[in-house]
């Protein structure tokens, strides 16, 4: 039986984005405001219900989006979206674990493994993480014990997914290959929430809620860097070169800039109440950081920290992402017209 199976698309509205300007200093260098007011392009539709996490593929020009309604993530799905258009165009149902109740393996977090066409899912709610082709929609292995498991990141470079779990203070990577577990790194008290890492060389970046640092694991070692940063950061998010990782602060509701070559913080941007989520988008070298307190998305040039604009978004902006040039965010608004949250394509305007 095919897994994949076609939805109505629906229409994508255009929305105006609300602009706003800041600066922010190194200690000692002053910086001064935009001349021009810079206006990204915004398109936004009201697509899913239970929106979490988005993913791009670039093998298939698809964007995936996982959804799970309530505490039971009844419903709970992965949806293909048309990049260009924000329709869907397939969905892709988990495996039922109860027949009786109609209780199914929740998706959450997401990630795309192109060299392999997969994908990689957390069920943070069945503490495990699993495994979808991209072409079939079969599910292909559920990975167990990963206890509260939330983010997902692909090493395609070195065949290697890692997953954080946050229940158990750990870091548990997977070989993409043979979809079976390599290693556990454990960093006794953290909370490993956010996850990057550089393909180049390996290395691995977690954010630590608990510990208000980032868990640094490279190839040669399995003893991790602790880096000291912001309050509360969440979410960590890499410059194509690997030169800095950008942490989103929840409690602070800032950025910081950490240099990989000197393993510390350097600067510290601005961003918004409840800055939940990061991005890095390469060809506008903008930081796009979703706010869910404030209902925003601040977007910084990685260049000075000049919070070039803020655009204000339905409620409870959940994730963001960039590929391509653009930024996709999914919230939790419930907004839509039959209840459906919101997704928002960005393009910055730098």
């Amino acid at each position: 039986m095919p897994v994949i199976s076609r939805r109505v698309s629906r229409t994508v509205a255009v929305v105006a984005a609300a602009a706003a300007s800041s600066a922010f200093a190194l200690p000692g260098v002053a910086l001064a405001h935009s001349a021009a007011v810079k206006t990204a392009s915004v398109q936004s539709a009201a697509v899913l219900k239970g929106q979490y996490q988005s993913a791009y593929s670039q093998r298939n020009k698809a964007l995936w989006v996982t959804t799970a309604v309530g505490r039971t993530a009844t419903p709970s799905a992965i949806y293909k979206l048309d990049p260009k258009t924000l329709a869907v165009e397939g969905v892709i149902n988990p495996p039922v674990l109860d027949a009786t109740t109609g209780a199914v393996e929740g998706v959450y977090g997401i990630a795309v493994d192109d060299e392999y066409n997969r994908l990689w899912v957390t069920n943070t709610r069945n503490n495990t993480v699993a495994v979808y082709s991209q072409k079939t929609g079969e599910h292909l292995a559920t990975l167990p014990d990963v206890a509260h498991a939330r983010e997902i990141v692909v090493d395609e470079k070195h065949n290697t997914v890692w997953a954080s779990a946050f229940g158990a203070a750990t870091l548990v990577a997977y070989d993409s290959r043979t979809l079976t577990e390599k290693k556990r790194i454990t960093v006794t008290g953290s909370s490993p929430t956010g996850l990057a890492v550089d393909e180049k060389s390996g290395t691995l970046y977690a954010t630590d809620l608990a510990g208000d640092q980032i868990i640094e694991v490279t190839r040669k070692s399995d003893t991790p860097a602790l880096i000291p940063v912001g309050d509360g950061p969440i979410s960590v998010a890499l410059s194509s070169d690997g030169r800095f990782a950008y942490t989103a602060n929840q409690t602070a509701g800032t950025v910081s800039v950490v240099d990989t070559k000197k393993d510390a913080v350097v600067a510290t941007y601005t961003a918004g109440a409840g800055a939940l989520s990061v991005a890095y988008e390469e060809r506008s070298k903008t930081v796009l950081v979703a706010n869910r307190t404030a209902a925003s998305v601040s977007v910084i040039d990685a260049r000075t920290g000049t919070v070039e604009e803020t655009i204000a978004t339905t409620a409870n902006p959940n994730h963001i992402e960039a590929a391509n040039g653009y930024a996709y965010l999914v919230d939790k608004s419930g907004a839509g017209a039959a209840g459906e949250d919101y997704l928002y394509k960005i393009k910055p305007a730098n």
